[in-house]
């Protein structure tokens, strides 16, 4: 037996007045998605707990079965990690964004209007020449997708505990980098960042490919954003917490690095790049294709997230319906005879707040043998009548692995 767990990164949303009080889920057209629903059975998950909002990087640690709040250690190493970058148990690693500010500091948008890759990559390949104060420190800045970033500073006498610059939206200053506690090492580490990102600043301003942006009427990625520092986490692999053999279909560095630390392998996908424009059929293709040799694969497609932190109703719509005609062809290539394959969702985004929100998301499951129950319809609100019930997101991986026969029996 075999087990698909499709992810759509943001998915679920709160009902919007543009949409006659629906959610995108219950306007787009998924006739894939609620076959599933139908012949499975559905529930709800909060991916942490009830009202808490989860980061992606929590989110999935939770989906994978792990207790976020004992094993989490903060995003940065999981960036860098999916971007194929060896972090040393020493390191402390950020993820950034390239973002633009005003000449007061005033952030006017975090995301530098999702640049393109090929700005960014021009513009991090000039901050390399930076020199820190501190001579036994040494950093490592790479841009990833579009305004994503991951920054790893490498030496001794470094700590995690420190605050972010990022003000997480716009209206707001950059903040001060302070530490998080009396130690010498947060202390240290904050006035490295700092310096850091002033000298980014005065690099990233001057920058030919900023002047040519705002001669385009384009914002300018003026300033590095950081938040997540986070150091090497320590987690068991799900190969061996569960003897299985495991893949990760995904193309944004946060979730492979989550998966990488997992134990799974990491397909590569052409087309596959994080954005409403991924090739969601390639990445169709290569679950089914990785079917084949894992008993477990997770497909992730951050599409719909977005949509939702741009506040683009009608493109959420859109992507959904692309997911869900990727299913389709899911549905019909996978060993369904062979396979339970599960949706859901690793948060709900708000189109209005632009934000992760604590609400549930839907699931369901399908597969041989299982229980069925009377939905008919893959939404917010359909699912909640479902046969699951209302459970944790760390309670689905025993679910999966339970209908593959992996899961020992607890007591005599």
């Amino acid at each position: 037996m075999k087990a698909l767990l499709i992810i759509g990164d943001g998915m679920a949303d709160r009902p919007l007045k543009e949409l006659g009080w629906k959610t995108p889920l219950e306007v787009a057209r998924k006739p894939s998605m609620n076959h599933l629903a139908s012949v499975g059975v559905c529930g709800i998950m909060d991916i942490i707990a009830p009202g808490v909002p989860p980061g992606s990087d929590t989110a999935t640690l939770a989906l994978l079965g792990y207790d976020a709040f004992h094993v989490y250690s903060g995003r940065g190493a999981f960036e860098a990690l999916g971007w194929g970058i060896k972090v040393l148990d020493s390191d402390v690693c950020f993820r950034c964004n390239f973002a633009t500010i005003d000449e007061n500091f005033m952030v006017l948008d975090r995301r530098a209007g999702r640049i393109a890759d090929a700005d960014a990559a021009k513009l991090a390949e000039s901050l390399k020449a930076i020199k820190i104060s501190a001579p036994l420190v040494k950093f490592l800045f790479a841009n990833t997708v579009q305004h994503r970033a991951v920054l790893v500073l490498r030496g001794s006498k470094l700590s995690s505990a420190i605050s972010d610059s990022d003000p997480g939206t716009v209206g707001e200053k950059v903040l001060e980098i302070k530490p998080l506690d009396e130690s010498v090492e947060a202390k240290f580490t904050a006035g490295i960042l700092n310096e850091l990102t002033q000298k980014f600043h005065e690099i990233l301003k001057e920058h030919p490919v900023n002047k040519e942006r705002v001669a385009r009427g384009q914002p300018p990625a003026n300033i590095i954003l950081l938040r997540g520092a986070g150091t090497l986490p320590k987690i068991k692999p799900i190969g061996e917490i569960y003897g299985v053999d495991a893949t990760c279909v995904a193309a944004t560095s946060l979730i492979r690095g989550v998966c990488k630390t997992a134990g799974m392998h990491l397909l590569d996908v052409e087309g596959a790049t994080g954005t409403a424009q991924t090739n969601y059929m390639a990445k169709a293709k290569a679950a089914v294709k990785a079917l084949e040799k894992s008993d477990f694969v997770l497909l992730h497609v951050k599409a719909p997230d977005v949509a939702s932190h741009d506040g683009n109703i009608k493109q959420k719509v859109e992507v959904i319906e692309k997911i869900d005609r990727m299913l389709a062809y899911i549905l019909n290539k996978a060993d369904l005879g062979e396979t339970y394959v599960t949706l859901t969702a690793d948060h709900t985004t708000s189109c209005v707040t632009g934000n992760h929100e604590g609400d549930p998301v839907p699931l369901a499951i399908m597969g041989p043998y299982v229980r069925g129950d009377d939905v008919e319809e893959f939404g917010e609100r359909t699912c909640a009548k479902g046969g699951l019930g209302r459970l944790k997101g760390k309670d689905l991986m025993p679910i999966l692995m339970n209908f593959l026969g992996k899961v020992k029996k607890f007591g005599a």
